[in-house]
């Protein structure tokens, strides 16, 4: 098995959960137009949004825990309004007129910050893990 170092780990661990967790906001968003009103999805996306990422962070923090609490949260915010930014607006939306809705769009920014940061806070299990964790995991 292939050796990897802390650094690989905490980018896969931060990225591939906030990405997990944008695309999950975007099923809330997809699917919820088909179903209900435009209302009625982005209340739901501003309640899913911070739940679904409570649970990613939860994982985030028990499986890896490389980033302080704070740190995870900005950077899962900051891979969302990215995404949010140079690919949904410009690619999907064909428009940015999605950042003037504070409930679509603001509220479930600031939420992600807060249930990551608070998860995270929370979490006993949260701990630092070392390149040589790593090693110890791929039995070295």
């Amino acid at each position: 098995m292939a050796k990897y170092d802390a650094g690989f780990w905490a980018l896969l661990g931060d990225n591939g959960n906030s990405i997990v967790g944008w695309a999950f906001c975007g099923a809330i968003m997809g699917i919820g137009r088909q179903i209900f009103s435009i209302g009625a999805t982005l209340v739901v996306h501003a309640i899913g949004a911070p739940v679904g990422f409570a649970l990613l962070s939860l994982f985030y923090f028990r499986e890896f825990g490389f980033t302080s609490p704070i740190q995870t949260a900005l950077l899962f915010v900051s891979i969302v309004v990215g995404l949010d930014l140079f690919l949904v607006a410009p690619v999907f939306e064909k428009s940015f007129a999605m950042f003037a809705s504070v409930l679509g769009t603001w509220i479930p920014f600031a939420l992600i910050f807060a249930a990551t940061y608070v998860t995270g806070s929370h979490t006993a299990k949260r701990k630092r893990i070392t390149a040589e964790d790593c090693q110890r995991k791929d039995g070295n």
